[in-house]
């Protein structure tokens, strides 16, 4: 069996590679900014309301000009975590989510 098919000979669907709900980690890109941490974890609540701000880590770029986040969601669902990617991906101060 190829590790594209479930027992049942169906392609796994991407639900398949997660055992939800599940932690996950989400990485966050933008131009620095006092209020870009503030903001992201804004962005996140308003899909988990009982997001923790001690799950993010923040660091700087080299340069300091860009910060990256790695925020670790409590993702319920695939649904729910495309949720919060695309309004990460959406927002004006995030240039890049992994």
């Amino acid at each position: 069996m190829s590790q594209s098919q479930n027992p049942s000979g169906n392609a796994a669907s991407t639900d398949d590679l997660f055992n939800f709900p599940c932690d996950f980690p989400i990485k966050v890109m933008g131009k620095s900014h006092p209020e870009f941490q503030d903001t992201i974890v804004t962005v996140i609540r308003a899909f988990d309301g009982e997001f923790d701000v001690t799950r993010v880590e923040a660091r700087p770029s080299s340069g300091g000009n860009y910060t990256g986040l790695t925020c670790t969601v409590r993702a319920q669902n695939r649904a729910h975590l495309d949720d919060i990617y695309r309004a990460l991906t959406g927002h004006p101060m995030v240039k890049v989510v992994l």
